[in-house]
């Protein structure tokens, strides 16, 4: 049971890269960048009441499922998004849409992909991959961030659909089941890029957008005062992870976005958009100067007042940064 016409390509994020491949598999033709603008996957979020692995959840991008769903909306695809309550009823789902040539879309929890590195396997469940076929009891597996094709034992895979935590994956999949021939790409571009200003502008605060990145710059600078130190390390390292090794990360996604704008301002013959693509790519350069510094930080276990009060102060600074950015943004289209 192997799809044999589907093509496994590396990605840079995860659910672009899913939706790349799907839509690739049905004759949709578009690069990942225009995937994650289109799909608005940029975004902010800070929860400190939401504890993922015991530390607050800091997260770079819209929810798991949102750009799938968005982009096919935009492109006139018509798709099939089931969960599950019960994982036999969600194998066995799996298991007919492979039988009927379908390569399915998969959300999952890291932890028990064991194809991950060990270091790189923790409780995240938002992690999206593609079943394109099963061989006895493993299954053909594409997953964006790896180089080649790989394979994952069917308990694996199950408990990988049907991970504890937040937010539960419920054994989601998806995949198309009927696609338009024509659709209007530069209108899909200019409401991708409006969604995004809004989701960074106008989402409420303070958890999310830009007054999310300005609310943790706030949380760092008391972490000295308010936690001991080794959980005011965790607390940063778990930034530095969700930004820089999830997914693209935070400095990541700022590139992506800015290619994104690259190809848009072709799309929409925008010499503004090129130029807003370049100062997205020098908030990039910051966000990873951040990263540095936090990792810094962090290995030095210090405690240092002073040290946080700097990292605050660079997320304040990047907060608005991107308020101007995206306002001005907003104009251009």
């Amino acid at each position: 049971m192997i799809i044999d016409n589907f093509q496994h390509q590396q990605s840079a994020h995860c659910e672009s890269g899913v939706t790349l491949g799907l839509l690739r598999y049905y004759g949709i033709e578009l690069s990942e960048p225009l995937i994650f603008g289109i799909g608005a996957g940029y975004f902010f979020g800070h929860l400190p009441f939401v504890k993922v692995s015991g530390v607050p959840g800091t997260t770079f991008r819209i929810w798991p499922g949102y750009i799938f769903k968005r982009v096919c909306r935009e492109l006139g695809v018509k798709m099939q998004v089931t969960s599950f309550s019960n994982s036999g009823k969600g194998m066995q789902a799996l298991d007919r849409a492979l039988a009927a040539g379908l390569p399915v879309g998969l959300q999952t929890s890291v932890f028990y992909l064991s194809y991950f590195p060990p270091a790189y396997r923790f409780h995240f469940n938002g992690h999206n991959l593609i079943a394109y076929g099963k061989e006895g009891t493993d299954y053909l597996i594409s997953d964006p961030v790896m180089e080649t094709a790989t394979r994952l034992s069917a308990s694996d895979l199950e408990k990988a659909r049907f991970a504890k935590g937040f937010p539960a994956p419920n054994g989601r999949m998806y995949y198309p089941v009927q696609t338009k021939s024509s659709f209007d790409l530069p209108a899909a571009i200019r409401r991708g890029i409006k969604k995004t200003c809004w989701f960074m502008l106008s989402s409420p605060p303070p958890f999310f957008g830009v007054h999310g990145i300005k609310f943790l710059g706030r949380k760092i600078k008391k972490y000295p005062v308010k936690l001991e130190p080794r959980k005011a390390t965790l607390f940063i390292g778990n930034i530095i992870r969700m930004q820089e090794e999830i997914g693209t990360g935070g400095g990541g996604f700022r590139f992506l976005y800015a290619a994104f704008l690259q190809e848009a301002a072709q799309h929409l013959n925008s010499p503004a958009l090129l130029e807003a693509s370049k100062e997205m790519t020098n908030i990039g350069d910051a966000w990873r100067n951040f990263a540095f510094a936090a990792a810094r930080v962090m290995k030095e276990r210090t405690g240092n007042i002073a040290s946080y009060d700097e990292l605050g102060e660079m997320l304040l600074v990047l907060g608005e940064r991107e308020k101007a950015f995206f306002t001005h943004l907003k104009t251009l289209v």
